[in-house]
């Protein structure tokens, strides 16, 4: 008999390993856990709102969610899972230009975080899904991201899982479907809600929350710098974004959009529905097209979803292939007025910031950085400050300041012209009529 208790628990210790290996330590990591709804800033009635009425919030179901999240089981070789490009420590996202899936294989796309992921009005970078719920399934099945041939296998390999197997009838009252995989996915995704931030505490009142110089950042984000015009925040948009879709010149870097448009076209009037359009998202040169691989209008080239500001520093590279290194590379992009190309959002001008004003200006996204990152948010601050003292790829000066638009073969007048000086009063603080 003891031979036999000791083979038992040999086994059991086994099975756990087994279940830990498959899970990764990150799933440990406090910063993976629930957030607390109780954050200065958070807004309460808008979270309530946009919860499904056939998918309410319960501890038991979230963590479900949590298991299955950083579970690599879900994954066709057992060696991804979402957590893979969404680390907890890295603000739920991977950190890298674009993410590395099964077999190594890179997609074209930068992983966007899921931090706050609730309070977007369509998922992905092209909007290409409507809900939580629709986006969970989507990497699962991708290819190159996690590798699972169809949901009927995801289904098969998730219900002979015993653990899984208790859970989901315990949860959902029956056996493991995608559908009720799904919905536990993005309530352990609507659960990791981010607020409680310097910027926060400073418009609720808190006049030292913020240092004097992201106070000039704020008046310059809301004035000369024109970034209210697409990033705006509000109680019903508190994400600094106007879940909208715009190209601002980073696709136009590298791709030439009307053959590429083409050669979409042509792909999509074959057929193959939602997956077909994840594979060009993710794995081909059409990715650069943006929104119009789902909207296919012409207005939509390069047109990509208008991120959040919230958490920047934790979240980097930035843009939808993730081409800048650092916040200033990321302003300097916008104050030369983009990259030109027949559609550049028409929003998209030479703004005239000078250095001391970039300065301010990106001292202030700093501010929106949550409590839990702040120490990991100062390295990378440091560290992105001491780059753009002397390797600034996007910086021009002449382009920014409107003299290449004054200047340029036949353009004159208004052409090109930046706007007025910036004011001295914040706008935010100034009343009306």
């Amino acid at each position: 008999m003891p031979n036999a208790r000791i083979s038992l628990c040999c086994l059991l210790v086994g099975l756990l390993s087994v279940a830990s290996l498959a899970m990764g330590q990150e799933a440990n990591d406090p910063l993976a856990q629930p957030h607390s709804l109780d954050q200065t800033g958070f807004p309460h009635e808008l979270y309530q709102w946009l919860i499904p009425a056939d998918n309410p919030q319960t501890p038991a179901k979230v963590a479900l969610g949590k298991e299955l999240f950083f579970d690599k089981r879900l994954s066709e070789d057992n060696t991804q899972a979402c957590a893979s490009c969404h680390l907890p420590a890295k603000g739920f996202t991977d950190q890298q230009p674009t993410s590395d899936g099964i077999h190594h294989q890179f997609g074209q796309r930068n992983a966007p975080t899921v931090l706050n992921a609730a309070f977007n009005v369509l998922q992905f970078w092209d909007g290409r899904e409507p809900t939580l719920e629709d986006q969970a399934k989507d990497p699962i099945t991708n290819p190159i991201e996690m590798g699972m041939k169809n949901l009927d296998e995801v289904v098969t390999k998730v219900g002979g899982i015993t653990e899984y197997q208790d859970k989901f009838k315990a949860v959902f009252g029956g056996p493991v479907t995608i559908a009720d995989l799904q919905r536990a996915l993005a309530a352990y995704e609507r659960s990791q809600v981010s607020f409680n931030t310097p910027f926060d505490r400073f418009m609720a009142g808190d006049e030292k929350a913020i240092s004097d110089q992201a106070k000039r950042g704020w008046t310059i984000y809301n004035g000369k710098g024109r970034c209210m015009s697409c990033h705006g925040v509000n109680p019903t948009q508190p994400m600094f974004s106007d879940n909208r879709f715009h190209n601002i010149g980073v696709s136009a870097h590298k791709s030439d959009f009307v053959p590429l448009a083409r050669k979409a076209l042509t792909i999509l009037a074959r057929g193959g529905g939602a997956q077909q359009l994840d594979v060009l998202a993710i794995q081909t040169d059409m990715s650069e097209l943006g929104r119009f691989l789902v909207t296919r209008d012409p207005h939509d080239i390069g047109g990509f979803r208008t991120m959040g500001l919230r958490n920047l520093l934790v979240t980097q590279p930035y843009f939808h292939d993730g081409s800048q290194v650092t916040l200033w590379d990321v302003v300097d992009h916008y104050n030369k007025g983009g990259v030109q190309n027949p559609f550049l959002d028409g929003g998209i001008v030479p703004l005239g910031l000078t250095e001391p004003e970039i300065d301010d200006l990106v001292a202030f996204l700093a501010t929106l950085t949550s409590p839990e990152y702040a120490q990991a948010a100062q390295v990378e601050y440091q560290a992105q400050f001491k780059r753009s003292r002397t390797d600034r790829p996007q910086r021009d000066t002449a382009a920014a300041m409107g003299i290449t638009g004054r200047n340029g073969p036949g353009l004159g007048g208004p052409f090109g012209d930046i706007g007025p000086a910036q004011m001295g009063e914040n706008p935010a603080l100034l009343g009306g009529d």
